[in-house]
């Protein structure tokens, strides 16, 4: 059977990072979202995988819709700051 919530140092461990960071992260209201059960504050397993996978989405190299390499390129600009003339 599998736990449904997760302590702070279980979700750490989960994670991949120190438990500290997720009080830090709990602090500034980032990272995955918890709450407390009597004086303890834990994690919900789906939480964490919902704050995994969009972590994963928010990057580019996992991402292929943010791939800078797909952007479309800004006009160059000269150093008074117009644009540049196109190329011939």
């Amino acid at each position: 059977m599998t736990k449904a919530v997760l302590t702070t140092g279980e979700a750490a461990m989960y994670l991949g990072v120190a438990p500290s960071t997720l009080r830090t992260w709990r602090h500034r209201r980032l990272g995955p979202p918890s709450f407390c059960v009597g004086s303890k504050v834990v994690y919900r397993l789906t939480a964490l995988d919902a704050y995994l996978a969009d972590c994963e989405m928010s990057d580019s190299r996992s991402n292929p819709d943010l791939d800078p390499r797909d952007a479309d390129m800004r006009p160059r600009r000269d150093r008074s700051g117009r644009r540049a003339l196109e190329a011939a």
